[in-house]
């Protein structure tokens, strides 16, 4: 499976979990964490190309986190805003196209500009398609393109509602990686990831490395993918 900008390219999606422990062991503040769980991601997103990874797609705020305290709520959105403001050119200008994927409902007008204007300024990119679940959940997901084929009238299908998906037209993952030491998907790309491979990473997310990815996808490799048929089918 690969992505619309790189046809021949692997699509991997990341739960970012670990950055309020991170920091915690190191008696700072949560944000502190979450500062350099942004640093980890650069990190990443710059790995992508290299490795033959054509779409890399993030969990970095679910529709669940509206529940942690409201500093620590209003400290991400902030530190999102940063980050367009500070990293969206150099993105652009290394050919990363970026896409934001959730509901926009409940966010500042300032942080909805922000975002739209990341996804216009890189809309011609094609060297990695970067999507950023933002205020997301899977379950939001399918209730959104259930709505959506309902409100045109349209038929109900596996195909029908798989490009409803707010992740279309990007495909499937072919991995699903999460870090932080847990051994769940906490509501991330329910419908997407029905045949994507799991790996679970001890990691915490802002000490995770090229050489973490590099882990993953060697344990990708030699895992056979079978899709419902038998291994005498798939040789």
């Amino acid at each position: 499976m690969s992505s619309p900008g790189n046809p021949s390219g692997l699509h991997v999606a990341i739960v970012m979990d670990g950055n309020g422990r991170w920091a915690s062991k190191r008696f700072l503040p949560r944000l502190a964490g979450h500062k350099q769980g942004v640093e980890a991601l650069k990190r990443i997103v710059r790995a992508c190309p290299s490795r033959g990874i054509a779409a890399l797609t993030v969990f970095a705020f679910s529709s669940e986190n509206w529940s942690r305290p409201a500093d620590e709520v209003s400290g991400l959105m902030d530190i999102l805003v940063g980050a367009l403001t500070r990293e969206v050119a150099q993105l652009s200008a290394e050919g990363v196209r970026i896409r934001f994927v959730g509901s926009r409902a409940g966010l500042s007008e300032k942080v909805q500009h922000g975002l739209s204007q990341a996804e216009s300024d890189t809309s011609g990119n094609n060297s990695l398609d970067l999507n950023i679940c933002f205020n997301y959940g899977g379950r939001w997901d399918i209730v959104q393109a259930a709505n959506a084929l309902v409100a045109r009238g349209a038929a109900i299908t596996e195909q029908t509602l798989g490009e409803a998906m707010a992740l279309a037209p990007s495909t499937d993952p072919d991995l699903l990686i999460r870090t932080g030491g847990e051994f769940r998907i906490s509501n991330f790309l329910l419908w997407q990831s029905a045949y994507s491979e799991l790996i679970f990473s001890p990691k915490l997310w802002p000490d995770y490395a090229e050489a973490d990815l590099d882990v993953a996808l060697e344990e990708f490799a030699s895992r056979e993918r079978r899709f419902g048929k038998t291994s005498a089918q798939i040789a």
